[in-house]
């Protein structure tokens, strides 16, 4: 029999009326000795009944714990959590995922056996049950390379050592005395951020599949853009704070965005750019079209032929809308900022 490590489950929420019950029910049925987990609750000012539910659980479970973060940032709450926890190991769980393993606790104990390990990555596949069409569109194109950053594991179903940066979740308590906090300054790409630190100090990060958990997909073009559009900012802040971490791939929708933009207009004036111009356009036009009938074909999927190349667009698109907000935003000229922060 292998030791029990105790767990500190940290969940940041804010409006999750619809989903806190599901998680906790989730959390709570996992097979892992009651004494040795606790659930830490970070509401950000929720104005339904999020913190009703989960003060009703607390009262029936003393595992469960309710805090304030009145910052409302996920980044904050992870932190309230932190501070407040007791565990060796913390692991962040969103409100709104789905969690349909009962062993994931126990697989995070087993896989953190190695000393060596200081973080875990894991899966965060989109579930379609009760999904509407645009949603079924909307998972197969994160799912897609085109879809999401092409140096991304979090739908890898391998378990490898892997960067930190894109999948880590759960970490030993010590990473935090090592590299300190979550920056709160970050509104989006919090996680990526921290795990970023981990990657620079040198902390090794294993990929484990048995500990994923699922998301649901976006149920709107509108809410997919806004999600996007955060990620884009969020990208640029990270590059803004480690310059190191840039590169082209990250860019390349606010290219795409630019190139867009720029040529559109510059082809007014000039034939060569006109002929340029449109034979980019139609490239990019058949890579998407290309990717598009290829998912719809393999996933017996009809209305993908029409819904995924907007789709696709709606994500490059917002996500260089926001990396070009953000390059323009002068949030860390107001501050020093630390690493540590």
């Amino acid at each position: 029999m292998f030791d029990v490590s105790s767990i500190s489950v940290i969940v940041p929420v804010r409006n999750e009326e619809k989903h806190i019950a599901v998680v906790l029910d989730a959390l709570l049925a996992q097979e892992y000795p009651k004494d040795r987990f606790e659930i830490l609750v970070a509401d950000g000012c929720s104005t339904d009944k999020t913190c009703k539910t989960v003060r009703e659980y607390a009262e029936r479970h003393s595992q469960i714990k309710l805090f304030n973060n009145p910052k409302k940032l996920s980044s904050a709450a992870r932190n309230i959590g932190i501070r407040e926890s007791r565990g060796e190991i913390i692991a962040i769980v969103d409100g709104h995922c789905l969690i349909d393993n009962p062993q994931m606790l126990a697989n995070i104990n087993r896989a953190m056996r190695s000393s060596e390990i200081a973080a875990l990555g894991r899966p965060q596949p989109l579930f379609l049950e009760n999904a509407s069409t645009l949603q079924k569109a909307i998972a197969l194109a994160r799912h897609s390379r085109l879809g999401h950053h092409p140096d991304s594991f979090i739908y890898s179903d391998q378990p490898q050592r892997v960067p930190a940066i894109s999948t880590a979740v759960v970490y030993r308590r010590t990473v935090f005395d090592q590299i300190g906090l979550f920056d709160e300054r970050f509104d989006a790409c919090e996680d990526c951020e921290f795990n970023y630190r981990i990657d620079q100090a040198g902390l090794p990060c294993y990929f484990t599949p048995d500990i994923a958990v699922s998301y649901k997909p976006r149920n709107s073009i509108r809410g997919l853009f806004r999600q996007l559009y955060r990620y884009g900012r969020g990208r640029i802040r990270l590059a803004k704070k480690h310059r190191s971490s840039f590169s082209l791939k990250m860019f390349l929708p606010a290219l795409m965005f630019l190139g867009l933009i720029t040529g559109g207009l510059l082809s007014f004036f000039s034939p060569i750019v006109y002929s340029c111009y449109i034979a980019v356009v139609i490239f990019y036009a058949g890579i998407v079209m290309l990717e598009s009938l290829r998912l719809a074909l393999t996933r017996r999927f009809a209305a993908g032929i029409v819904l995924l190349p907007i789709v696709f667009l709606t994500i490059h698109t917002a996500s260089g809308i926001g990396e070009l907000t953000e390059l323009w935003t002068p949030f860390f000229r107001e501050k020093n900022l630390s690493s540590r922060s």
